[in-house]
């Protein structure tokens, strides 16, 4: 049975019609230094960046600390199990907390700040990248969350068919805590 906190969850991933390179359980958590990377991606003046991220069990690897406006993200899962999403979600202006207080917030309080996320890119384990909501392109400057709503251990197949079936509606499937609770969350700077 599902728990207010991942139907709100699983309706940030299934919100439009339904609709990321190593793999390990011992990879550390998304907010950590070997985690995430300092670096900015620039796009050039004829084409625009494109950053591919990977997702891990369970953090966010390649994903640099700032990348300039037009930034595309696509999301690589090399998992063996876990499907895994990126949701990029801009923070309003003047928004100051920082990114543990602010993925400890009260889920309503979280879903409210970061309302209709930007991009939603799903990938099951191995698979194609499938853009949910966006095709992964920050054009916004800004200050971005970005975070994995899927269940733990929910399975793959299952939860893409009852996303796509769904009707915009949190998918019914079975599933443990969120990636976001294991630690599967970043911040993103947009120039």
């Amino acid at each position: 049975m599902h728990t207010t906190r991942t139907r709100a969850a699983l309706a940030l991933a299934a919100s439009l019609l339904l609709v990321p390179a190593a793999c390990s359980d011992d990879e550390p958590a998304a907010g950590t230094e070997s985690s995430t990377t300092s670096t900015t991606a620039a796009p050039s003046a004829e084409e625009p960046s494109v950053v591919e991220v990977s997702a891990v069990d369970f953090g966010f690897e390649d994903l640099p600390a700032e990348v300039e406006a037009g930034t595309r993200l696509t999301l690589v899962n090399t998992s063996a199990v876990e499907l895994h999403e990126l949701v990029a979600a801009r923070l309003p202006d003047g928004e100051e907390r920082d990114l543990e207080e602010l993925v400890h917030l009260p889920q309503e309080e979280l879903m409210a700040l970061i309302g209709q996320p930007t991009t939603v890119l799903l990938a099951a384990p191995g698979g194609d990248v499938i853009p949910a909501v966006g095709d992964g392109t920050l054009a916004e400057p800004g200050r971005y969350l970005v975070l994995c709503f899927v269940p733990t251990g929910v399975d793959p197949d299952e939860y893409l068919a009852a996303a796509q079936a769904s009707n915009g509606g949190p998918p019914d499937v079975a599933g443990g805590p969120p990636h976001l609770a294991h630690g599967m969350y970043a911040e993103l700077t947009v120039s």
